[in-house]
């Protein structure tokens, strides 16, 4: 089952602009998400909150290699579009070959940013252009102990 939920950028740049002539709130938020726990749950949770429509931007397989390393990701980008997609949280997703979502940001220009607590402000990719726009970031609190990398070390101690 394929998920109607994936769109291209173009197809995103369409939908932005008819939310924003119908005054709806967007809010984008990106990471691997080769792992899905309970801290990605209350992420997307907090963030579908903060508006009307979510956005989830993917890396890439390639992507996640070059961030995570060789072993990374878990799950390929077509079943992380299918788990992704049957959370209620997330209107739409979408994903970037490089390893940061800069280029979909500039374009789509959020109303809001979000990214775990994990990233201090300062290093959030996209921030300057989001709030020339008049958009914000926020930063949601990090769950102690729901890291994918923990979850992965976990798994192989226990195995070996």
């Amino acid at each position: 089952m394929r998920t109607t939920k994936v769109q291209t950028l173009t197809n995103l740049l369409k939908i932005r602009a008819r939310l924003r002539r119908q005054g709806k709130k967007v809010v984008f938020t990106n990471g691997c998400f080769d792992l899905i726990h309970g801290g990605h749950i209350e992420l997307f949770r907090k963030a579908k909150s903060l508006g009307d429509v979510l956005i989830v931007g993917l890396n890439t397989d390639a992507s996640v290699r070059k961030i995570k390393g060789p072993s990374r990701p878990v799950f390929p980008l077509a079943e992380r579009f299918e788990v992704l997609g049957a959370i209620e949280y997330i209107d739409f997703l979408t994903s970037f070959a490089e390893e940061t979502p800069q280029k979909i940001i500039a374009a789509l220009l959020p109303d809001v940013l979000v990214k775990g607590g994990d990233w201090q402000p300062g290093q959030v990719v996209g921030k300057k252009e989001v709030e020339a726009a008049g958009g914000r970031v926020v930063i949601i609190p990090y769950l102690k102990g729901h890291s994918s990398s923990a979850i992965i070390k976990q798994i192989i101690r226990t195995f070996s």
